[in-house]
């Protein structure tokens, strides 16, 4: 990994210990959205917390982006990204979900959102200490973010055509936020897609590309949920394919899975780096 520097001198491990405002300020839109989310949860505003947790994605996105663009990686930026996705991923969908269709269970909804935040935080924390050189091609368990736009996906899609096919009943959100919750700190690899590339492919991928991107436009909460309903049963149903059906086992070691964070705003690493999505 390249050394940077800041104000002209080396830093150890190839990541400034200086504070880039840049990257910076979109980790903050990040944690701004996803405290607004729960602001909007206690006020029963579910439509907009569900969309400023959209927004809180977004921002994550983007400040990986700058900051490998403008090559402003610190260790303060890896400790605030990850607070930052722990409250917009794990806390902010936790209150959305007990909020809006939990409550009826009491204790059992309780522990349910609990869980969920619980998980997401672990999931955060388990890669903390991961020295390992680690692949960019898969994610153990399911990322937090993954986690987090399914409840929110299902909260948008439940008053749409979907519900004719999918029960968005309070028994769907109950057993749901156990699931996710379980995934995320499940063994279970989930690809990252990260070497898939568009810019060289055939006629047939980019007919494909449009339409998907049609279809998000014309019905954006409806496939939003089923991309990411897609998305958690891929890996599990990997899983089972390679380890009990075709017996092949998936070639994660000695590289092990990519830890939380993606996008990464920070590339490939050697330590405890974390990648989400």
């Amino acid at each position: 990994m390249e050394h940077f520097q800041n104000n002209g001198s080396e830093k150890r491990g190839g990541r400034s210990r200086g504070i880039y405002i840049l990257p910076n300020l979109f980790t903050t839109g990040n944690l701004f959205f996803g405290f607004l989310a729960i602001v909007q949860s206690f006020r029963h505003d579910f439509l907009h917390a569900s969309f400023s947790i959209l927004m809180a994605a977004v921002f994550d996105n983007l400040d990986g982006k700058v900051a490998r663009l403008a090559r402003a990686t610190s260790q303060f930026g890896v400790e605030y990204d990850s607070l930052a996705d722990l409250i917009s991923f794990g806390v902010a969908p936790a209150f959305l979900v007990f909020n809006s269709e939990l409550l009826q269970y009491h204790r059992l909804g309780l522990l349910a959102a609990f869980l969920f935040a619980t998980c997401g935080a672990l999931r955060l924390a388990r890669f903390n200490v991961i020295t390992t050189r680690v692949s960019s091609r898969y994610f153990v368990g399911l990322p937090i973010p993954a986690g987090a736009l399914f409840l929110v996906s299902s909260e948008l899609a439940k008053n749409g055509p979907l519900s004719v096919v999918f029960p968005f009943t309070s028994g769907f959100f109950l057993a749901a936020t156990y699931l996710v919750a379980i995934l995320m700190v499940s063994p279970v690899p989930y690809r990252s897609f990260k070497e898939v590339r568009f810019l060289r492919k055939s006629l047939h991928t980019f007919v494909s590309v449009l339409l998907v991107a049609l279809l998000f436009v014309l019905y954006p909460k409806q496939s939003l949920f089923l991309a990411i309903l897609g998305y958690t049963l891929l890996g599990p149903a990997e899983f089972i394919l390679y380890r009990y059906i075709v017996r092949k086992p998936q070639r994660l070691e000695p590289e092990l899975p990519a830890m939380d964070q993606s996008p990464s705003r920070f590339g490939p690493v050697h330590g405890p780096k974390r990648r989400k999505f």
